[in-house]
């Protein structure tokens, strides 16, 4: 049974692909960009379950997904988990896969070739706080869109276009614990926004966004 490190789950996701999308965050990340706004994911070790029992908690989501998208963390500190995974997801439906890596495509080619057909689209190459943002999916202009297979290239070919600043958005999502998450790619400097407007509201506010290079 292969065990994997995972942070949540969610359904439905909006703003991570197009419709409505199982979210899979991995827990787990090497790479740890500055400026990332999922620093809660990097810690390895936590979070630990099974691949069946992932699994099995997204199959009802299925049949209403459009397609799913798995982020973290960063899903390749976890190669033998992810590729049993997206065996696992492959063999309950037949919608979209996409998948992000900090990781430079280069590097994880040898895995992508003996993975063949399992992920429709993958955005590849780490955060980089200094670059424009004017890409729909990516969090930073230098990374790229690798589309896969005939499916990611008909669901995706059109996010290699700019992408203008209203599309980007959050998803917001609540825990059984009544923690507030919240997925999607924003405009640098918007969760301090936020918390600066929470704060002027009487809110107290924290955000796990790991400190950058760029405001």
């Amino acid at each position: 049974m292969t065990t994997i490190a995972l942070s949540r789950l969610h359904f439905p996701v909006t703003t991570l692909g197009p419709g409505r999308r199982v979210g899979v965050w991995v827990q787990g990340c090497s790479i740890r960009c500055p400026g990332c706004i999922s620093a809660d994911t990097w810690a390895a070790g936590r979070g630990m379950t099974t691949v069946d029992a992932v699994a099995a908690a997204v199959e009802p989501w299925l049949e209403e997904a459009d397609g799913i998208t798995v982020s973290g963390g960063e899903p390749f500190d976890q190669p033998d988990a992810l590729l049993a995974l997206l065996r696992a997801l492959r063999a309950r439906t037949d919608i979209d896969v996409l998948v992000y890596s900090g990781h430079p495509v280069e590097r994880i080619a040898p895995w992508l070739a003996a993975a063949d057909g399992l992920i429709d689209a993958l955005i590849s190459d780490p955060y980089l706080d200094h670059a424009p943002q004017t890409l729909p999916l990516r969090g930073s202009d230098n990374q790229r869109l690798h589309l896969l297979t005939d499916l990611g290239r008909r669901v995706f070919a059109a996010y290699e276009r700019p992408s203008p600043a209203p599309e980007r958005r959050f998803d917001v999502m609540f825990d059984a614990d009544g923690q507030v998450f919240l997925a999607g790619i924003p405009p640098r400097g918007d969760l301090a926004r936020l918390r600066a407007a929470l704060a002027a509201a009487g809110h107290a506010a924290w955000t796990s966004q790991a400190p950058g290079s760029a405001a």
